[in-house]
This record gives structure tokens, sequence and C-alpha cells, in this order.
């Protein structure tokens, strides 16, 4: 298990010790845990350390998640077949760890499997969804903030759909069960990537490769929500603007597409400018309610 963090506060703490409970260790064999620290200076990480519950590997300097996670998987022996890649901020609820491992052995060919993620109140956070295009990226991110249940947002996410075990373009990287043969193969996260969209590039390179990406919402994993993305919250703006930009640039690449490639950049540009100014913009799409799914 590799964990990045930076400032993470007491979050890390809560992560360390939902680990316990969540899967059969007897069977599985105590997991090894790693935390890849990117400069945290809060304390948090010198307390984890005296707790003896992972082993903190200090970076050298803010790598970003890809970066991070990257650089935890690299110190773990090259034996371990799978590797659980996640943020400092969440919690497995019982039983978790042991469900994406069932059904890592039903699906022989899946390269990452993910968990649903849910919010602090308990609702589903779309966290399996279908690669970005210029039809559902756009859509999406023009019309998802004022019209959240527009086809283009509907389309991407699949957040109005029944949870069941399926494929999906990409995972979220935020908890995120990965084939280390096939993590290696791909070279990891894109360091291209400072934050954001280095889950959906990973997604899609990994069914590139000929891999599945698999969506077990029978694991279930809440997201606290940390200490560091409410204190830079408008840098966390502009890196998801930049980071969606570097994606859709690279998938638009011939000379005859750099017209759409700088439409891409001005429409990003201006909406990372609006977005910072408005609370409602920035927070997209609101999550469809599904009181039903509770993970108590």
């Amino acid at each position: 298990m590799v964990t990045v963090t930076y400032f993470p506060g007491e979050t890390v703490t809560l992560l360390l010790e939902s680990v316990e409970a969540a899967a059969d260790w007897v069977k599985w064999g105590r997991p090894t845990v790693v935390m890849a620290d990117n400069g945290s200076t809060d304390g948090s990480i010198e307390e984890v350390e005296k707790t003896g519950l992972a082993t903190v590997l200090h970076t050298g300097g803010n790598l970003g998640f890809g970066g991070g996670a990257n650089a935890g998987v690299a110190a773990l022996p090259k034996a371990m077949e799978w590797v659980l890649i996640c943020n400092s901020d969440l919690t497995f609820a019982p039983g978790a760890i042991e469900e994406l491992l069932s059904a890592a052995g039903r699906h022989p060919r899946a390269g990452a499997l993910g968990p649903m993620l849910l919010t602090p109140d308990g609702q589903p956070y779309p966290s399996a969804r279908e690669l970005p295009s210029i039809g559902r990226g756009v859509g999406h991110a023009a019309f998802g903030w004022v019209w959240p249940r527009n086809p283009w947002t509907k389309a991407y996410r699949r957040d109005h759909e029944i949870p069941q075990e399926r494929g999906a373009g990409w995972l979220s990287g935020a908890c995120l069960l990965v084939r280390r043969s096939v993590f290696d193969q791909l070279g990891g996260f894109d360091p291209a990537f400072f934050m954001f969209f280095e889950d959906v590039d990973l997604g899609d390179r990994i069914g590139r490769a000929g891999w599945e990406n698999v969506y077990v919402p029978s694991a279930r994993v809440t997201h606290i929500g940390g200490h560091s993305t409410q204190r830079h919250q408008a840098e966390m703006t502009a890196a998801h603007h930049r980071s969606a930009y570097v994606y859709l640039a690279r998938r638009y690449v011939h000379w005859w597409q750099a017209p759409l490639r700088m439409a891409l950049k001005a429409g990003l540009t201006i909406r990372s400018a609006m977005a910072r100014r408005s609370a409602a913009l920035a927070g997209g799409a609101d999550l469809p309610t599904r009181p039903e799914i509770n993970c108590n």
C-alpha cells in the first residue's frame, strides 16, 4: 500500500487505523505500507513514524500526487503483485480491501480496480467514469455546474446508474488497486501531470495496452477531505484546468488540429479564471442523491 502525503493533518492516522479491518490479513499477509511524503512540515508525519503503522519515504520535494505515488511504488519489492495507491484523506470500510482483492481474482485482465468512493455523508462520488472526449468534456465543463443532469455529464460520470461491478474508462486515483506488472510496464503515472488527470491518463493507457479498469462498488471507501486541498483551493483549481488541457491536447496532436488545441486552451483558461471567482463553478456538477447507499 502506498499513500501520498502533503500536510495531511490527522486524516492520515485515520486512514492507517482503518486498514486493520479492511481485509482478512491472516489470509493475505500483513500489508507493507509506504507513506510517500512530499515535504510536510505540520508534524503529522513524525506522529505516524511514532506509531510504526507505515514506513515514511521522504521524496525530497513536492512531486505532486503521481510523482509521489511513483516513488512509493518504486520503493516496494518487485515481487509484490498488487499495490494499493491511495490519498491520505480516506478511511476504508470494513472489508473494503478484501472486496478489491477478491474482485481481482474474478477479473484476470484487470490492470486496475477501484472502490466506490463515498462523501462524508455517505453519498457515492462518481469515481469510475468514461474517458473524456471533446463532446463529453466540453459539455460537462460548460453545463455541469448549472445543469447537473445534462446528457454530457451523465454520459461521462455514469453516476445516475445503479452501482454494479463493471468496466470503466478510468478510475479515481484517490484509491486504486493496480497490478504491479502493468503499472511498471506503463511507467506508472505520467509526471507531466503534477496533480489531476494523472489517473485519467493512466486509465486510458491501461485500456490501450489491452487491460481493464474495473469498478468494484462492493468495496466502500469514505473520502474525508484533506487539509492540504482546503488550504490550497485556488492552486488546485488552476492545476486541474492545466492538467485537463495537457490530457486533451495529447489526444489531438496533428498539425491540422492546432486550432482545436488553441480553442481548448483558451476555453480552459477562461473557465479556470471564472472558477477561482465562483464557488458554484469550481464545485462542478452536483452529485445525485442515493439515500439507499450508506457506508455504515
